[in-house]
């Protein structure tokens, strides 16, 4: 993990790789993430960046590889996909935040946008689904009951370097 994260620096800070913020474009340049439609969103929740320029220290880079391990707990990755699946970021998923969702998953092209009846049907089944509470949106237990009854979840979130 050391190793990748220096690889990301200019060669003349890589002696100080430890102290060292590697900017989100080149994060972005990892082959695990450059495919990865929430790959801004998985930046911007691991990054302790005070100015919010969704770089990562060293220690960012080890937390986000740690959740998207093999070993992480099912509760440690629904968490945290609960915190990117969360755009604006108010600690619930509500209609904007399923449509984002939806977006990024079926590709931001004219041919393969829902329409949005198409989007409103699928945002429908989404909380008639998960929404236990009838309040509208899904909250992090909610959304934790969900990926309890789903078992390639914890498979499937993870980054293998």
């Amino acid at each position: 993990a050391y190793k990748r994260f220096s690889e990301l620096l200019p060669k003349e800070e890589r002696e100080s790789a430890i102290s060292a913020r590697v900017p989100k474009s080149h994060i972005l340049t990892l082959p695990e993430l450059r495919a990865n439609p929430f790959q801004h969103r998985i930046c911007h929740v691991f990054s302790t960046s005070e100015t919010g320029d969704d770089s990562m220290s060293f220690e960012d880079f080890l937390d986000m590889l740690s959740v998207f391990s093999d070993s992480a707990t099912s509760d440690i990755k629904s968490h945290y996909a609960f915190r990117i699946f969360d755009f604006d970021e108010d600690g619930i998923l509500d209609r904007k935040d399923l449509e984002q969702l939806v977006n990024c998953l079926t590709g931001q092209g004219e041919e393969s946008r829902l329409s949005s009846a198409e989007m409103e049907q699928l945002i429908q089944n989404i909380l008639e689904e998960s929404d236990i509470d009838k309040d509208g949106t899904i909250n992090l237990s909610e959304f934790q009951h969900v990926v309890s009854r789903s078992p390639d979840f914890a498979s499937s979130f993870k980054i293998v370097l």
